[in-house]
């Protein structure tokens, strides 16, 4: 029986993308914090719930940029004997994290929409339309500035959703404080913080969907685990795979786990090499374990 473990030799350039993701997220954090303390003056003097849900949207940014963040930079410490993979995983947990939070930030917006409707207040809509104006300003650099790096992992895709949502949610506020100044529609304020919560609960959704998936290892959405194991089996050496497990440590970073028995003549080495390369150039799976099962050994296979 043989073991092979393979690790991806391209590290450098994983960690050196965090670094890089890192720095994005500190001055996006910075942008963010300064302008959610103006949205909560200004919602309070104007008395525009919209732009209290905006604000209080932008607090919860500040709260999962900051969250990402030290997710980023944990995630960075070496394994050790109690957590042999390191700390990959904070940062799907704050992706989580974000998700969730977002989605209860939109229960309390709805609350508070819904007693508006019933006791309608004055809002000013002047000072709320120049509130909203200079936070889709501030959403829209955080944007460019996230951008290039949303795609690289899921802590990264949550922190540039919540500023996204934050977007759509000013660009609300601001519609609605147009209405309310030109035509004395107070009815808009509610309606635009209904509308800002509906969006960020439809954008978190997804977000908590794959965090949770990666907790529950489940395969990865890009990977058919039948073609993977195909393809294992195309592999002129080998006769059988069984016990086939694919997951994701963190994003980008997929592992395989698999039981292969070799055909007759064929050696340990050369063939497993054969299929790592082939995981590797079709799949991009480079965090590979295989173990070799002598042929007809029943009882060196797992049960699950």
């Amino acid at each position: 029986m043989s073991h092979h473990h393979h690790h991806d030799l391209g590290r450098e350039g994983f960690h050196e993308g965090r670094a890089e993701s890192r720095a994005r997220l500190a001055w996006t954090l910075g942008l963010t914090l300064v302008y959610m303390f103006a949205e909560i003056i200004g919602g309070y003097v104007s008395g525009s719930l919209a732009l209290l849900a905006d604000a209080g949207h932008m607090f919860s940014d500040v709260a999962a940029l900051g969250l990402s963040l030290f997710a980023q930079w944990i995630s960075q410490r070496p394994p050790t004997p109690q957590h042999t993979y390191g700390y990959y995983r904070a940062e799907i947990l704050a992706a989580l994290a974000n998700g969730a939070t977002l989605i209860a930030i939109s229960i309390v917006i709805f609350i508070e929409a819904v007693k508006r409707f019933q006791q309608p207040e004055p809002v000013q809509g002047v000072l709320m339309f120049s509130i909203a104006i200079g936070g889709l300003v501030i959403n829209i650099v955080g944007l460019l500035i996230l951008n290039s790096g949303r795609n690289s992992n899921l802590n990264m895709h949550g922190a540039w959703l919540h500023i996204m949502t934050d977007a759509l949610g000013s660009i609300a506020a601001l519609v609605a404080g147009v209405l309310i100044w030109v035509f004395g529609w107070e009815w808009a304020d509610p309606v635009a913080s209904i509308a800002i919560g509906l969006l960020v609960i439809y954008s978190s959704w997804n977000l908590v969907k794959q965090a949770i998936a990666i907790l529950m290892e489940s395969t990865p959405s890009h990977l058919n685990l039948d073609a993977v194991r195909d393809a294992m089996l195309s592999v002129p050496a080998v006769d059988e795979v069984h016990d086939l497990h694919i997951w994701t440590i963190t994003s980008g970073m997929e592992s395989l786990s698999a039981h292969v028995v070799l055909g007759p003549g064929h050696e340990h080495q050369p063939s497993l090499e054969s299929v790592r390369q082939m995981l590797h150039d079709e799949f991009s799976i480079d965090h590979i374990t295989i173990q070799i099962d002598p042929a007809g050994q029943e009882e060196c296979r797992s049960s699950f």
